[in-house]
């Protein structure tokens, strides 16, 4: 009994990058400890990218099982665990707001409701504004890793300069000085579109 605590607390000791080393190797307790660390942040970027706190819990369980079924592919040359984490509830959050604009368009077919879905791209507005939208997103992939990671954070999820350090494990100025290049860079390749948050 006292060699399983003592080695309960010999992991919880233990950095992230060691403990997925674990977690590669079926480690249960590893696994735990991950968890324990970074769903509270999991949940916070699924729940602002999905605005319902059900979807969001679902994104967080997907993720995490996601990562447990892939024997932990986690490779500490591209970043801290918990930006790997993120990342990885980043895209099963858009993949899940994908799912339920589906899902509610196919409802409303089905319900022949469709006439009340707008027909946006009909409309020159809409159809410039989906072309801007595509440029940016362009940009936005042609940027570093990190860059892209603290600018979708920023104006996709909604955090703050202080809660991207905190859940990347960044200094703050570390954080700002990615967002401030990243920006610079997207801007000189947009050229044209003006109104690029600052």
């Amino acid at each position: 009994m006292a060699d399983a605590k003592n080695e309960l607390m010999a992991l919880v000791d233990m950095p992230d990058e060691d403990l997925m080393q674990l977690v590669r190797k079926g480690d249960n307790a590893a696994f735990a400890i991950i968890y324990e660390r970074h769903s509270t942040a999991a949940f916070s970027l699924a729940y602002r990218m999905t605005q319902n706190r059900n979807a969001a819990e679902d994104v967080v369980q997907e993720s995490f099982l996601s990562l447990w079924r892939s024997n932990a592919r986690y490779d500490r040359a591209r970043g801290s665990v918990r930006t790997w984490v993120l990342g990885i509830v980043h895209n099963r959050a858009i993949d899940a707001l994908r799912r339920s604009i589906g899902h509610d368009k196919r409802r409303a077919s089905d319900e022949g409701l469709e006439e009340r879905f707008e027909a946006r791209e009909r409309t020159e507005v809409e159809a410039g504004r989906r072309e801007e939208a595509r440029e940016v997103r362009t940009a936005l992939e042609t940027l570093p890793s990190e860059q892209c990671r603290v600018i979708e954070l920023a104006y996709f999820g909604g955090f703050t300069h202080s809660e991207i350090a905190k859940m990347l494990d960044t200094p703050i100025g570390t954080v700002k000085g990615r967002m401030r290049l990243g920006l610079e860079k997207m801007r000189h390749q947009l050229g044209g579109l003006q109104d690029l948050p600052s």
